[in-house]
């Protein structure tokens, strides 16, 4: 039997998929199992063992082959008999009745139920409204329905041989050794600016970690956010705070950094749940976004944010205009917590704690 999974469209959506390619792998173990998956969130699954094969899919390509029809006509030749849906879109139901797929699985929401031959009913509240679930388990909710079994919450993540000479690399041209202890800090996300933490405000971090924990500084980037990247460094100006603009760019490297840090201090985007996955102590900060439906299960991880009447507003732009959920959550409360969770080892692990008020002001 072939199975299609149809990915989430986001990095860290993807990633927070993972035990639910792992529970599919191990339900379908002598399937094949293929991904669907767009162009630049595949590098995601590098190293992984989920998947026999991947076909790519992006309706905005240039490419033909990763539009739609191409992708129908490869999954019409795979002879796929279930397609698993992951993205809550109308389109990818389509995608999977056009198919010709017997089996088609996924949330009854969109508009799409009659697409779909087994339908979930999303959790919602007694209004109607959507309830915030994490997203790890709203994914594996559908694993539950196909009868795999769920071993736990944790993410994973690989990287390959070429992503760690990549770090290797980078690591020399920083001057950094192997027994440095490195903080990265990730400041972007495709999701839009209300998620953004002020420059200024990251300047501020990574010179107080580099001056008073003595660690190196490495802020990741991608080929969008050299420029801020670069700002960041020069308003920082320590020679332990570095960061990739100047290295060749890619998802892998990212990965490769991540999995090498003492700890990773992120907004809620993607590379956010690199950490988890790679059992990195992870400080995230909170704005617009609702802490409930990315909650990772890591318990290396602290979440932090300033509390405003207006959020959260779950809005790629601040509706306001004000932005304080990001601009006024300072750099010193970052910093406290940063110290903290330097402290725990992985040999030391706490239980999982949300920090919604304790170092915000």
């Amino acid at each position: 039997m072939t199975i299609a999974v149809v990915c989430p469209n986001l990095i860290g959506d993807t990633v927070m998929a993972t035990p639910t390619f792992r529970a599919l792998r191990a339900g379908f173990a002598s399937s094949r199992i293929v991904a669907v998956v767009k162009p630049g969130v595949a590098p995601v699954l590098d190293g992984g063992p989920w998947f026999d094969d991947r076909i790519l899919l992006d309706h905005r390509s240039k490419d033909f082959a990763h539009h739609a029809r191409a992708v129908v006509a490869r999954l019409r030749s795979e002879r796929v008999e279930t397609v698993v849906l992951l993205p809550n879109s109308f389109r990818s139901a389509m995608l999977g009745l056009r198919s010709g797929a017997r089996r088609r699985v996924g949330y009854a929401r969109g508009g799409r139920s009659l697409l779909l031959t087994d339908r979930l009913k999303p959790p919602r509240e007694r209004s109607g409204k959507l309830r915030p679930t994490p997203i790890i388990d709203y994914y594996l909710a559908i694993a539950r329905h196909l009868g795999c079994p769920v071993d736990t919450h944790r993410t994973d993540l690989y990287t390959t041989s070429a992503d760690e000479l990549a770090a290797d690399q980078a690591w020399s041209a920083f001057g950094f050794t192997p027994a440095d202890r490195v903080v990265c800090l990730n400041t972007g996300g495709a999701f839009g600016p209300a998620k953004s933490w002020p420059e200024g405000h990251y300047a501020a971090l990574a010179r107080r970690l580099a001056v008073e924990s003595q660690v190196g500084v490495l802020v990741l980037c991608g080929p969008n956010e050299r420029a801020s990247a670069l700002s960041i460094v020069a308003k920082a100006d320590h020679p332990r705070v570095v960061s990739l603009s100047d290295q060749p760019l890619s998802l892998g490297l990212s990965k490769a950094c991540v999995r090498r840090a003492a700890l990773l201090v992120t907004t809620d985007s993607g590379p956010r749940h690199f950490a988890p996955a790679f059992n990195v102590p992870v400080l995230t900060l909170f704005g617009p976004t609702h802490i409930a439906w990315t909650r990772t299960y890591h318990p290396l991880s602290l979440h932090i944010l300033h509390p405003v009447d207006c959020g959260p507003c779950q809005k790629a732009v601040c509706p306001e205009g004000h932005h304080r959920c990001m601009r006024d959550l300072d750099p010193d409360s970052v910093y406290q917590a940063a110290t903290r969770l330097l402290g725990m080892t992985v040999c030391s692990p706490r239980p999982h704690i949300t920090v919604p008020r304790t170092f915000a002001r």
